[in-house]
Formats: C-alpha cells, structure tokens, sequence
C-alpha cells in the first residue's frame, strides 16, 4: 500500500491543466510588466495600453542582475548561517521529516543593518526605483532558470519524494506546479528559502528604496508613502517572526516547487506587492489626518483578526492542550485529530484570509481613490484567497469526510461572514 502512494500519479490537475499551466507562464510574467509600464505613465490607467514597448536593450540590464544575484546569495548566506534554531516539519510520505534552520528574522534583522549602513553612506537607493523595470525582468530571468534546473532535479528525485499534486506525468504541467515536493542540495532546502526570503525580505527593501526617490523628488516623505511602507514592513516582519508557522501550510506540506511558486517567489510578490508604494513616487497623494487615523485603524482590525486566528490555529496544531486553546469546542474526526469550531475559527472558516484582505484594502487606500491600479494586490489577492480557500475545501473534505462536513454545517461562511 505504501509503495502504490508513493508512485501514485496527479489525477486533479489544477488551473485548467497543462494547457492553463503553458498560458500562465506567460500570463504571470506579463502582467508583472503590464503593470510597471502603466504605473509609470502619467494616466496609470490599466484600461489603456502604456504605450509602445521598451526596446530590449533598455529592458536587459546586466548591472541590475548583478545586484539581484547578490542579494540572493547574501540571504542565502544568511540562511545557512548558525542563526536561530532548528525545527522539523510535517511527516512525509515516507514517514521522514526534514530539518528547517528557522532564522528569516535574523536575516531581517542583519538586511536592516546593512540598509542602515548603506542610508550613512548615501548609496544612491534611489537606482532601484529607476531601475524597476531591469530589475523585475532580471528576477524573471532568473526565475525561469531556477525552475529549469528544478525540473531537471526532479526527474532524478526518488517517487517518494515527487509532490502530490505536481505528478502528472505531463512535463509541461509539472514544470509549472513542481514536480519535486521539497528540492534540496545537501540541507538546503530551495522551496523553504525562497518562500520568504529574497522575495518577501526585498519587497521591504524595495518600499525603502521608493521612499528614499520620493524624498530625492519632494524634500519629504509623503504622509502615505509613510502609511504604506510601514503597513507593509509591519506584515513583513510578523511572517518572519512566526517563520515556524510555514511549515504546515499548503505550500509547504502539499505543492511542489516549480515555475509557480519559483516566479512567485522571486518577481510576483517584490514586483507588484509593492506596487503601491511603486505608484506614490509619481502619482503623490496628499492624506489628511482624519483619514490616516481611519485607515490606521482598518489596518489594525485586519492585523488583529490575522494574527489572532494564525496564532490560535498554530497553537491548536502544537498542543490542542494549551491553555490558549484548550477551552475551544472542536469535532473530532475519523483521522484522530480535531477540528476547531469556535474562536477565530467559529466566526468563518478562514478568518485569517479575511484579516489579510482586510489589511490589502489598507494598503491601498493611502494611494486615494483615483486610480484603481493601486488596488490590484486587493483584487489579486481576493481572487487568490478564494482560489485557495477551494484547494483547502477539497483537501479537508478528501482528509476529514463527514467531520468536515459538520463543520460546515456549523461555520457555513468561507471568508467573508454573512457574504461568502
């Protein structure tokens, strides 16, 4: 029995199969294009076209794929660095549970000293933002590469090790979702490191290098530009702080690591999650006062319904005997363990995706009401999350059958209470 799990293939192909997986490879990547050149013109308007292309000399920048490369391997370094502790993960198929070194808050903590360092100096930050455009299509680059090379990995990889969703025995789609589950060279894990990493660490960064161009511009920071930055290092940091949290998800426990999560990882979410900040640099926008303190707010209402329910669901999976939890009602299923039906939990199903939509709609908002490019990572992110949310429904069902079902019937609502 174990054997046939082991060689089982990908029957549930995802996002319309191989040929949804080919369209996607170019989708993702040109959308991340679409959106710079838009946000640089004067309209920003994504209703109309920005304009003639770049010629590809002006697009290929062999300084800007250094600066990317460096930045990979000093959070490589980092990485590997004796920083922080070591945890294991969930259990394999085969019953193995790999090491993971939990130490992106240090690397956050030592990247921040190092930016310190480089604002004494006066290094002219600002070539990130004039540079933008190089810099995501040298992150593209060398995305495409790293899933070349993972997919060439994962045919010598042994079955057991081949993710569940990402076997099909279709090249194209298992380029695309990962065929490997969790691709290594000796204990370094790629999938773990890129997932937070240089992408996540430099969409901060990247925030900090636009405010440094608007202060070049304007004299000052913008009192959004401040809002938005700040939200998003907020985010930033509270990931790396529950880095352990990672290693239950999805996208850890279940995904491969190819094309998806590779572009992901290193162009999607540095190139157009900070997109706001990106837009604020030549399209200012004057907040007052009033609606700082609301949006503030919101923001801390998202964050305390994200955080909470993150927290109480970590602590639950850990010891469902903690005093954190223990007092919760659950139903037990046929697997041994026990669904959550009250807390965070009791309210919706997924009440940390509405605290994460919630504080995306904050980020927006310092950007005004203009523009509706600003407000992509909200849509995005929504379109995401309820994509996601159907990927869980139909694992939870599959794992838990019946139980699941009486949770459903006992927290009817996905995301959004009394609306989805």
């Amino acid at each position: 029995m174990a054997e046939k799990i082991r060689t089982s293939r990908t029957t549930e192909l995802e996002f319309g199969g191989p040929v949804g997986a080919f369209l996607l490879i170019f989708v993702m990547p040109g959308t991340v294009f679409y959106l710079l050149l838009t946000c640089r013109t004067k309209e920003a308007s994504v209703l109309q076209l920005p304009g003639p292309l770049p010629p590809f000399e002006s697009l290929w920048n062999p300084v800007a794929l250094m600066i990317l490369l460096a930045w990979f391997f000093l959070q490589a370094l980092l990485y590997i660095l004796p920083m922080g502790k070591v945890s294991e993960g969930t259990p394999l198929r085969d019953n193995s549970r790999l090491k993971y070194r939990i130490n992106a808050f240090h690397a956050m903590m030592v990247s921040s000293l190092l930016a310190g360092v480089a604002l004494v100096l006066k290094l002219p930050l600002s070539y990130v933002y004039d540079h933008f455009l190089q810099l995501a299509v040298g992150s593209a680059f060398l995305a495409l590469v790293l899933s070349i090379f993972l997919y060439m990995k994962s045919l010598t990889a042994p079955m057991s090790a081949l993710a569940p969703g990402g076997n099909s025995g279709n090249p194209l789609y298992d380029f695309f979702i990962g065929h490997e589950l969790n691709p290594r060279i000796g204990s370094f894990d790629l999938k773990y490191f890129c997932e937070l990493r240089p992408g996540l660490i430099g969409w901060c960064f990247i925030n900090l290098c636009f405010l440094m161009k608007e202060i070049e511009l304007q004299g000052s920071p913008s009192l959004s530009m401040i809002l938005v930055c700040g939200f998003q290092a907020v985010y930033v940091i509270d990931a790396l702080w529950h880095e352990e949290a990672i290693l239950t998800t999805m996208d850890i426990v279940h995904d491969g690591f190819g094309f998806m999560l590779a572009f992901g990882d290193l162009c999607w979410v540095p190139f157009t999650y900070s997109l706001q900040g990106y837009f604020l640099v030549t399209h200012p926008q004057k907040l007052g006062v009033t609606a700082a303190t609301g949006i503030v707010l919101l923001n801390t209402l998202g964050y305390i319904i994200f955080r909470g329910s993150n927290s109480q669901k970590n602590a639950f999976r850990r010891n469902p005997a903690d005093p954190q939890v223990a007092g919760l009602e659950t139903i037990p299923t046929a697997t041994g363990k026990r669904l959550l039906v009250s807390g965070w939990w009791g309210l919706v199903r997924h009440p940390n995706y509405l605290g994460d939509l919630i504080m995306a709609l904050a980020w927006s908002l310092p950007c005004g009401l203009s523009h509706i490019l600003p407000y992509f990572y909200v849509i995005y992110f929504t379109v995401l999350l309820i994509h996601r949310e159907a990927r869980d429904e139909h694992q939870c069902m599959k794992k838990y059958g019946l139980a699941w079902q009486e949770y459903c019937r006992r927290v009817p609502y996905r995301i959004f209470p009394y609306i989805y």
